[in-house]
């Protein structure tokens, strides 16, 4: 198994049984993002060097406007897309095997999580991992401590308020916030 088959196989949405030569490519893979996360988060980084380990850990160039604040926690890295001007603070915890795709200009607040994998419900298959991406649209803000779990997709312009949880589609320009998200007002600007 290589990376393009592992990709392929999640971005159809296949089932990655546990035990299974997806799972063990998914935890082999994790412990190459292990060790580029704990160099990013071990002493001080300059933001050219915190971009090349974003590159590293995502195996594809990142853009020089892209700003990350150690500490970053991500689980697999090859799955994440990040577009251009985009800022991570803080504490945020990324779990990308299925696919996480961040747009344009999009901030994600202090302590926020991205799920991408739910397991099984039958507890004899709770080691199988069902995929679903997540994709942030251009000029999202995530407010602090934001979770966006599997399958979720989230329109330009939105804004998540800190502490909620994002467990369905949130449209383009709305305000969401709560646990769970719900839809509090539009911006009442275009993205």
């Amino acid at each position: 198994m290589d990376l393009q088959d592992f990709l392929d196989h999640v971005a159809r949405g296949q089932v990655i049984e546990g035990g299974s030569q997806q799972h063990a490519f998914l935890h082999g893979t994790a412990q190459d993002a292990l060790r580029v996360t704990a160099e990013l988060n071990t002493g001080y980084r300059t933001p050219e060097e915190v971009r090349d380990l974003l590159s590293r850990l995502t195996g594809r160039p990142v853009a020089n406007s892209v700003a990350l604040f150690p500490p970053f926690y991500c689980e697999f890295g090859k799955n994440l897309m990040l577009g251009q001007d985009v800022f991570i603070n803080m504490g945020c915890r990324f779990q990308d095997a299925g696919g996480i795709t961040i747009g344009d200009g999009t901030l994600i607040g202090h302590g926020s999580t991205i799920v991408t994998l739910n397991h099984a419900v039958d507890p004899t298959r709770r080691a199988d991992m069902v995929p679903a991406p997540v994709v942030i649209g251009r000029k999202v803000w995530l407010g602090a401590s934001v979770t966006v779990v599997p399958g979720v997709t989230i329109g330009d312009g939105a804004i998540v308020g800190a502490g909620a949880v994002v467990t369905k589609d949130v449209p383009t320009n709305a305000v969401v916030a709560g646990v769970p998200a719900r839809l509090m007002r539009t911006t009442g600007y275009d993205a």
